[in-house]
């Protein structure tokens, strides 16, 4: 190992790793499977943050989406296959021949299946008119995914990695700076006149990036509108949380350690330089680089002295926001509830002006569709969130916001029952989640689930990378390249352990 010590001061690790979701496990089993000495230190009891578990009377209950991009065998953006093969881990995974079954205003209704041909026939029957444009645009999203897909996805700061990967993918290279500065909205128009399709594709980029198409980096839509049906989506068997279990799995396997119950409260910084961590019980490590898997905003304006925040990191404040959190309810329901032939995810939004208002877009899991296992025998799991600010939760008292929590839900299950006639008399358990939860389990700033454009910025050309101004100091996961999504901030790890690698001469 080359690293160089950076202070007199003992150096207890090459790299910490500060929170354990998706992005910051893939960066840490990335450099532990490089031979650095790394440290993970997590807050909360088990690994994962949004992509953890929980498990009550039975049931067991993944914390954030079950929608999972990234198991693909094929290709190089099936990348939570590869971060786990990195460290010698692999998951049995059950694909799902659906990736959403859309319930939308208007009665439009139809199933993304993931056969690509029959999904667009669907689309098609509903929008013969726009047969041609429908095919233009989704074949450009292809035009990205194929460019992404041949070559792999490491670090975009580091300078001979672009050299090679030029050298050898010329073409595709090329293909993806034209897109780079393009949003999705831009090239539906292009092809597309039909407003209510276009309200559609809208929906089809809100689903995941919680912005419209107009907002929603083109590189990103081509990704998923296309990887769905190349690599598809696939459950891992016995939840999401399964995922964060392994990486950890293979992460200690590669000499890697993580402590629970370890809350970071500061980076500690010499001459500038991050050269180590402060638990909020006092005890302090020391390491080479540090990485920080939570938000910009908690990195910047809690775990550093906020007065102290860089030039670079206001202004990337001034052009994104935070992007709401949710009101989640993880319901135990008798099988009998779910109608024949029910798919496992569901969009429902009864009216396209409160696509983006809160608690207007409703999104439903129902994992045990694929794997029963995950509750008692003749029982399902519906897992279903609706987008929701923490202000709305606040100054309430304990009984007041009990209330409100059990209000909510029951609009949220009325609702529900226009595709799930009988649910709110086949409960059998009922947990609901407020922004307040979100930001208490997740350490994230007024539990957001990430940051979302606060104009209309040239695609991706504004998502920051994974270092910052801060000598040895990086941010990994959904506040930097490329986003949100699972697949998305496993990228970003895959980047950030690349970029760190190289630093540290490994």
């Amino acid at each position: 190992m080359n690293a160089i010590a950076i202070t007199k001061t003992k150096v207890d690790y090459d790299v910490i790793v500060i929170g354990s979701g998706i992005g910051g496990l893939v960066t840490a089993t990335q450099l532990a499977a490089k031979g650095a000495k790394v440290l993970v230190l997590e807050r909360y009891l088990i690994p994962g943050g949004s992509a953890g578990y929980f498990e009550r009377e039975g049931y067991r209950f993944d914390v954030g989406a079950s929608m999972i991009f990234g198991f693909g065998t094929e290709g190089t953006t099936n990348l939570l296959t590869r971060a786990l093969a990195a460290v010698g881990m692999k998951i049995e995974t059950i694909p799902d021949p659906v990736q959403i079954h859309y319930h939308l205003p208007d009665g439009l209704e139809l199933k993304v299946h993931r056969h690509y041909e029959k999904f667009l026939q669907e689309l098609i029957a509903i929008f013969p008119h726009e047969a041609k444009g429908i095919r233009r645009f989704y074949d450009q999203c292809w035009q990205v995914f194929n460019c992404l897909n041949a070559m792999d996805l490491l670090s975009l700061e580091e300078p001979r990695y672009l050299m090679r990967v030029f050298f050898q993918h010329p073409f595709a290279c090329l293909g993806l700076v034209k897109y780079l500065p393009q949003n999705a909205g831009d090239i539906a128009r292009r092809y597309i006149s039909d407003p209510r399709l276009l309200k559609f594709i809208d929906m089809e980029c809100y689903c995941w990036s919680v912005m419209p198409a107009s907002h929603t980096p083109m590189i990103n839509a081509g990704m998923v509108f296309s990887d769905r049906h190349y690599g598809g989506i696939n459950y891992p068997k016995g939840g999401v949380g399964q995922i964060a279990q392994k990486l950890v799995e293979g992460l200690e396997k590669a000499g890697g350690e993580i402590q629970y119950k370890a809350r970071v409260s500061k980076i500690l910084l010499e001459n500038g330089k991050a050269v180590g961590v402060k638990l909020a019980n006092g005890k302090e490590y020391r390491a080479h680089r540090i990485v920080s898997n939570a938000t910009r905003w908690d990195t910047f304006e809690k775990l550093l002295p906020p007065e102290q925040m860089p030039a670079s990191e206001k202004r990337w404040q001034q052009r994104y926001q935070k992007s709401p959190s949710f009101l989640s309810l993880h319901l135990g329901v008798k099988a009998e509830v779910l109608p024949p032939q029910t798919e496992c995810h569901h969009i429902v939004l009864e009216d396209w002006e409160k696509m983006e208002t809160a608690e207007g877009t409703i999104f439903v899991s129902i994992p045990t569709l694929l794997d029963p296992s995950l509750a008692p025998e003749g029982h399902h799991i519906i897992h279903t969130f609706t987008p929701s600010w923490l202000e709305d939760w606040q100054g309430l008292s304990p009984q007041e916001y009990e209330e409100k929590k059990e209000t909510a839900a029951a609009k949220l299950i009325h609702r529900l029952e226009a595709i799930f006639p009988g649910l709110a008399a086949g409960l059998d358990y009922q947990e609901v989640g407020t922004p307040r939860t979100h930001r208490r389990f997740l350490g994230r700033d007024d539990g957001t689930y990430g940051p979302v454009p606060s104009r209309k910025l040239a695609g991706l050309l504004g998502m920051p990378f994974n270092r910052t101004a801060i000598d040895g100091l990086y941010c990994v996961g959904d506040s930097t390249f490329p986003g949100q999504g699972l697949n998305a901030v496993a990228f970003s790890g895959f980047a950030c352990g690349h970029r760190v690698a190289v630093d540290l001469g490994l």
